[in-house]
Parts: structure tokens; C-alpha cells; sequence
């Protein structure tokens, strides 16, 4: 399974960025602890949250969904959409079309 998309990657992971800096722990996929987290530089954490976005996409072309954080991450074929859940009432629909 691949994930299909016709929208531009950079705009997708841009997108992809700012919906897993809202989830809480997130950089637990780093296996980082917050101190380690807080002590990162501003471009430090863009760059982390950057490959965990880059990283997550190609995770979910071969899994339909995962944990990311205290959140999860999933990708719904039929719609054409990266799911982030931050929380029960926080959720980002990533579009994967133009």
C-alpha cells in the first residue's frame, strides 16, 4: 500500500508539520523526553518535526494508521486524507489532492 496524492509534497508536509506540533508528546516518537524537546533551538524543532512528518507519510503507506504522541495518525484512501488526532476534540484532515 503507497499513499496516493496529486497535491505538492512540500505543501502536504507543510500541513503535516503544524498538525503534529499540536499534538501532545509527539516528539516521544524521537524518543525524546519535554526537557530534551524544551531545550532544542526554534530551527532545531522545525527540522524535528519536519522528518517526523516526512517520516510519517511513508509510515502510513504501509500502515493504515499509528500512534503518534499521546495522538494517532491515519490515512483514509477513500477520501484522500492524512487523519492527525491531537486530542478527542482537536482532529486535522491533511487534503492529499489539489
Amino acid at each position: 500500500m503507497a499513499i496516493a496524492y496529486t497535491r505538492a509534497y512540500d505543501h502536504i508536509l507543510d500541513d503535516l508539520s503544524r498538525a503534529l506540533s499540536t499534538v501532545p508528546q509527539f516528539y516521544e516518537a524521537f524518543e525524546m523526553e519535554t526537557n530534551d524537546w524544551e531545550s532544542l533551538s526554534k530551527d532545531e524543532r522545525e527540522v524535528c518535526i519536519r522528518t517526523l512528518a516526512d517520516d510519517l507519510f511513508y509510515v502510513l503507506g504501509t500502515e493504515s494508521s499509528t500512534e503518534v504522541g499521546s495522538g494517532t495518525a491515519e490515512y483514509d484512501s477513500g477520501h484522500a486524507v492524512i487523519k492527525i488526532t491531537a486530542n478527542p476534540q482537536l482532529v486535522h484532515l491533511i487534503s492529499l489532492r489539489e
